[in-house]
């Protein structure tokens, strides 16, 4: 796949899963270091047969930045959490109705932050999780739709690319993956992308 220097990989999920085992944990976020910084947490879900990743749309609701956005399972930090992976469980099971288990833990990826002032100041913990088979979905009502997206269409050269967004009424240029479901881009671009393109 031709992406900022990326070059045309084969990809398979038990190589991506053996990586992600094998790097050291990233280290527990410390939040006091700004106090300004809200923490979320996402989840990346991948099962097998054939090799895909779960993605929701979001409702439309007023006043939500995200509101509509393709998106992986999560949401903020709530007091309850004891931390950001009790979060990511938290939210997969309020959202899609997956319940995630220790065991199907198989590493993290480095936080993100929006890069837009638009946005309020975030910081998003992904964790990544492997299932042995697709569960079935019950969408709650922040959410729209949920999908299993097959990495192979992740990965197709014409599946990704720049597009024209309106980010507050300003149109720019985007990286994003172009699905039948939606626009992937943003903060979940981003992360999509560090998983796939390590």
């Amino acid at each position: 796949m031709l992406r900022r220097g990326w070059l045309p990989i084969p990809f398979a999920l038990a190589d991506l899963v053996e990586r992600l085992r094998a790097r050291p944990p990233e280290p527990t976020p410390l939040q006091d270091t700004d106090p300004s910084l809200i923490w979320a947490a996402v989840a990346v879900v991948l099962a097998p047969s054939p090799d895909a990743i779960l993605l929701i749309r979001r409702s439309e609701r007023f006043g939500d930045p995200w509101s509509g956005h393709m998106a992986l399972p999560g949401g903020r930090q709530d007091p309850n959490d004891s931390d950001l992976l009790s979060t990511a469980v938290r939210e997969t099971r309020e959202e899609v109705g997956v319940q995630l288990a220790s065991h199907d833990l198989v590493g993290s990826l480095s936080p993100v932050i929006p890069r837009t002032p638009v946005l309020p100041p975030i910081a998003i913990q992904p964790f990544v999780f492997l299932l042995r088979q697709r569960p079935s979905l019950v969408p709650n009502p922040e959410v729209a739709s949920a999908a299993w997206i097959e990495i192979d269409q992740l990965l197709d050269p014409l599946t990704y690319g720049e597009v024209e967004i309106e980010v507050g009424g300003i149109p720019r240029f985007v990286w994003a993956y172009r699905l039948e479901h939606g626009v992937v881009w943003g903060l979940t671009e981003r992360i999509l992308s560090s998983l796939l393109g390590k």
